[in-house]
């Protein structure tokens, strides 16, 4: 003790003769900087993952992450290779290139039952004779657990999913979410290092749908597990995921926060398969968008293409404003007229449907022009139609009736390479409130 107090004292005197060394000297006299405190491994990862059935190839250089505690959401249509991802990391599937890593280990060549990994299915797979706490204890008995072990581990998992009133009941007697809880809770038990979700929620009702997502990602934040989920409903990847990735066709398209991938999109295909957007076709001509006879501002957005480049305009529903009087908001850059076409009220909010004033510049020799849509009808109409949503309150102060003709503009928006193919990467967000 007081050859430690001794140091100290040392240390804090400096002579008078000695001079204070800086780190910038240090640098320069070779001797090494303070070294920083290396980051925790991903509790997680899929590093290139490959994957070919036959000859069709389902899965092309795969790679992500997941922290200790967080939750990923895989996002896809049919056939996109969400389910087979899932696979691969539970040690079902083998890859024909890349890793899988756990926690820092390589468990690539390991079977499934080594990985410690759990598995929630669609079908919860519960043993139908057997009772709740039964249900949930089944897999520290086929370990060969301790009795109390058993009981302690039971009880405390029941409480976490506030089954305690059903403990005793059979999986006939519950609800469909009661069983999913049940099904967790049994997963839980063995401590798995990760969690998947194969689409968990695809057999409930609408309602349940909404409860059950919510009380599982509380439970989630409890037990500070990471956990993969994988679902084609937008609405859920939303609402569970603290990331998204979104699949098409093997590949992933695009990877962030549910707001980055909702209000940036990175491809034509993120934009369009999560949520509604709409996509007008347009040239970049100094500093502007311009769609048909109609332009935006957008100096910044248009930075990064050539003049006269072809590009897509894509915004969401919600982010049009418009004006009967032709007065738009300080925060809402014009674009075009408009006319009411049709208006459908959808509860919460308003849709609308809007033809766009954007007749066609002059087009090239024996080229159509881009913009001048006719649609059969009655009557000829004649515009580019999108959809519009605005809120319940802005839809009760300011009424508008079909054929009424508005100012329309945009309160944020992307500006993507008109490319054809759909994983091509695009530009930055241009969101005018900022």
């Amino acid at each position: 003790m007081r050859a430690g107090v001794k140091y100290e004292m040392m240390a804090s005197v400096k002579p008078s003769s000695e001079v204070e060394i800086t780190s910038d000297e240090r640098r320069r006299e070779g001797e090494a900087a303070p070294r920083e405190e290396p980051r925790a491994a991903p509790a997680a990862s899929v590093r290139a993952v490959s994957k070919s059935f036959k000859k069709t190839r389902v899965l092309e250089d795969i790679d992500f992450d997941v922290a200790e505690g967080e939750s990923l959401v895989l996002l896809g249509a049919s056939g996109s290779g969400k389910t087979t991802i899932l696979r691969i990391i539970a040690g079902l599937e083998e890859p024909d290139t890349g890793r899988v890593l756990l926690h820092g280990r390589d468990v690539t060549d390991l079977p499934a039952r080594e990985r410690n990994v759990g598995v929630i299915f669609q079908a919860y797979a519960l043993f139908p004779r057997m009772t709740v706490e039964q249900n949930i204890g089944y897999g520290l008995r086929i370990r060969r657990r301790a009795r109390k072990e058993i009981r302690e581990t039971v009880d405390e998992l029941i409480n976490l999913v506030r089954l305690e009133e059903h403990r005793k009941k059979y999986p006939s007697q519950l609800s469909g979410g009661q069983q999913q809880r049940v099904a967790i809770a049994r997963t839980l038990a063995y401590k798995p290092q990760v969690l998947l979700f194969d689409e968990p929620f695809g057999a409930l009702d609408a309602q349940m749908r909404v409860r059950l997502r919510r009380e599982i990602h509380q439970l989630l934040k409890q037990v500070n597990l990471p956990a993969i989920f994988i679902t084609h409903d937008q609405e859920e990847a939303l609402e569970m995921g603290d990331r998204i990735a979104v699949l098409n066709a093997g590949r992933i398209e695009q990877i962030g926060t549910p707001d980055d991938v909702y209000n940036r999109p990175e491809t034509e295909y993120v934009a369009t398969f999560l949520g509604a957007a709409n996509l007008l076709l347009g040239v970049v001509s100094g500093g502007n968008v311009e769609i048909g006879t109609a332009a935006i501002h957008a100096k910044g957005e248009t930075d990064r293409f050539r003049e006269g480049q072809s590009v897509k305009l894509v915004f969401r529903p919600e982010d049009a404003c418009l004006s009967k009087t032709g007065r738009l908001p300080e925060d809402c850059r014009r674009l075009t007229n408009g006319v009411v076409e049709e208006i459908n009220f959808v509860g919460a909010y308003q849709r609308i449907t809007l033809r766009l004033d954007l007749v066609a510049r002059p087009a090239a020799e024996g080229q159509p022009p881009l913009y001048n849509v006719a649609i059969a009808a009655p009557e000829k109409r004649i515009g580019v139609p999108v959809a519009v949503t605005r809120p319940k309150p802005e839809a009760v102060a300011n009424r508008l009736e079909p054929g009424d003709r508005v100012a329309v503009g945009l309160t944020a928006f992307r500006v993507l390479p008109n490319y054809t193919l759909a994983s091509e990467r695009a530009g930055r967000i241009l969101d005018t409130k900022k």
